[in-house]
């Protein structure tokens, strides 16, 4: 199992991609399922960014922010996103497309990630006993009470590039409303 999460890690970049062709084909998008899905994504889109405001890659365990609520808040943005478009696409296939990727990409990717934060930060055991891997509690469950709350860095989030998130989603709905003015979807 080790080795296919290095190869979905791999991969999922370049199969989000192909993902995102095959989507745009499948897609019978109209003004309502495209409202509707902007219920999932502009959440999703909201979870990654504060996330990726919290997150020093490699050089501290994250446990703040959305961190204190989930230990995925970054997979759970983009799971949030997927089905939000799921949604907007009005198909069936794109629905199951997304859930096989998850399984079979992002779940392996997660453990893996795990694994490293394990063996990188001790303190990851018991925050991992307080913090769920992906549904996040409605409380946080910080160390520190007050660290569930600690400042969003703007500086972290542009370093990560989160951006190119809010640039997709936006290229994507606007992709879109071409598909369904010009191509009548709906």
């Amino acid at each position: 199992m080790a080795e296919w999460s290095q190869i979905a890690r791999r991969v999922r970049v370049p199969l989000g991609f192909l993902f995102a062709v095959l989507y745009f084909w499948l897609a019978r998008p109209s003004w309502r399922s495209m409202a509707l899905g902007a219920i999932g994504v502009v959440p999703g889109l909201v979870i990654r960014a504060l996330a990726s405001g919290h997150v020093r890659k490699n050089e501290s365990l994250a446990t703040t922010g959305p961190y204190a609520y989930t230990r995925n808040p970054l997979y759970l943005g983009s799971l949030l996103m997927g089905l939000g478009f799921c949604v907007a696409a009005r198909s069936w296939w794109v629905g199951v497309a997304l859930v096989v990727m998850f399984v079979a990409i992002y779940l392996p990717v997660i453990r893996d990630e795990e694994a490293f934060l394990r063996g990188r930060f001790p303190e990851f055991e018991e925050y991992a006993k307080r913090v769920p891997r992906m549904l996040p509690r409605l409380r946080s469950h910080s160390a520190d009470e007050n660290d569930g709350a600690a400042e969003f860095s703007l500086e972290l989030y542009l370093k990560h590039r989160e951006y190119n998130a809010l640039l997709g989603a936006v290229g994507m709905m606007a992709a879109l409303i071409v598909k369904m003015t010009y191509f009548k979807t709906h």
